[in-house]
């Protein structure tokens, strides 16, 4: 996990079990809530939908939303 941080919203490559940092910076935002997550918070993420969550509940939500659309 190489975690660059430049101040701004940084653009991550989900992967399991780290990230890759594509643009430096000091969070990503939750596709859920749209929380700014700092880098060394994020825990959550999906790797089918490259998006991050800022806890278990907003990556659960996501999961149920996915499973509307198929």
């Amino acid at each position: 996990m190489n975690r660059m941080d430049s101040g701004g919203e940084a653009v991550l490559r989900y992967d399991t079990p780290e990230f890759d940092v594509i643009r430096p910076g000091a969070f990503v935002r939750c596709a859920i809530t749209g929380e700014a997550i700092p880098l060394e918070l994020l825990r959550y993420w999906s790797v089918d939908r490259q998006e991050a969550y800022r806890d278990a509940a907003a990556s659960l939500e996501a999961e149920l939303r996915a499973g509307r659309k198929g």
